[in-house]
């Protein structure tokens, strides 16, 4: 069965002021996810679920949607704050969203086949959808379910214009990850990077550690997984406005009940994302040197 692509794009809105805001970053017009779908394709992808807010539906399905709609079968979940499970009902006063791990439950009933997740506007590089790719037709029997995560090289995720938030692997010899540590505050350095922990000391990384960027490979076994920890969650902080459900909290509990295992696959490619104003820049030249080895051809619309 070939996989889907699942694009976590229900805060693309608000975080750009807009969708017809969104900027260009390739040499005919393309946005990051052009790129992302493009890759996702040629690695033999057959479908695409974006994960939205109802209220932006016309404008993506306009703007972004309509990009890829004759090219391969796509289709749209929403993510809705009012989305709960029976017996909760949605906090008076709550506007943050509740976190990656109830946008991708949001897409339960679209997907019945492997899938891989990504953000819509970060920029992962092709090699991470072929690792996925091939983890998927492996086809190996487990005892428990395997997922996947593609880790990034620390120092290919950096921003020059400011600190970042990673979370930081720790894996076992045979690529198993062990757990995800969230590290905010990190700064490119001359000789690798830093950070500030909880306790506001700074400490030292190589710029060779992996790190999440939130591109992981699943199954639909996934999802009673997370009704059930997204049920947990609810009961233990519906009441705090600023909580959020994340995906890697979820992995952590499963990798440390022993329902799963999660494989670490290593790309060398570099992450692109627009964190800082002064990033677009970056990325447009970055892509610029990918089209110009023959990476990408010059328009991909």
């Amino acid at each position: 069965m070939r996989p889907a692509l699942l694009v976590l794009a229900a805060g693309i809105g608000s975080r750009y002021g807009g969708l017809k805001q969104i900027d260009p970053v390739g040499p005919s017009g393309e946005i990051i996810i052009d790129y992302s779908i493009h890759d996702a394709m040629k690695a033999g992808f057959s479908k695409i679920v974006f994960v939205i807010r109802k209220d932006i539906e016309k404008d993506f399905r306009d703007c972004i949607g309509s990009r890829f709609e004759s090219k391969i079968r796509t289709e749209y979940v929403f993510q809705e704050l009012a989305k709960l499970p029976p017996g909760f009902k949605l906090p008076e006063g709550r506007q943050k969203p509740w976190g990656t791990g109830h946008a991708i439950l949001m897409a339960k009933n679209a997907i019945d086949e492997p899938f891989a997740v990504i953000n819509a506007d970060d920029f992962y590089g092709r090699s991470g959808y072929e690792l996925l790719a091939r983890a998927f037709s492996a086809n190996a029997n487990f005892a428990v379910p395997e997922y996947y995560m593609v880790g990034f090289k620390l120092a290919n995720t950096l921003s020059e214009f400011g600190h970042v938030a990673r979370g930081v692997c720790k894996s076992a010899p045979d690529g198993t990850l062990m757990e995800v540590v969230e590290r905010t505050k990190i700064e490119k350095t001359g000789s690798g990077a830093k950070f500030t922990d909880e306790n506001g000391k700074t400490l030292s990384l190589s710029g060779q550690e992996l790190v999440s960027m939130n591109m992981w490979g699943f199954d639909p076994s996934i999802f009673p997984h997370l009704e059930k920890q997204f049920v947990l969650f609810l009961e233990q902080k519906i009441s705090d406005p600023k909580a959020e459900f994340f995906i890697p909290t979820v992995v952590s509990n499963l990798i440390n009940s022993g329902k799963a295992r999660v494989k670490v696959l290593p790309s060398a490619d570099r992450w692109f994302g627009v964190t800082y104003r002064e990033d677009k820049p970056v990325v447009v030249e970055n892509l610029k040197k990918l089209i110009a080895s023959g990476v990408y051809p010059g328009k991909i619309r």
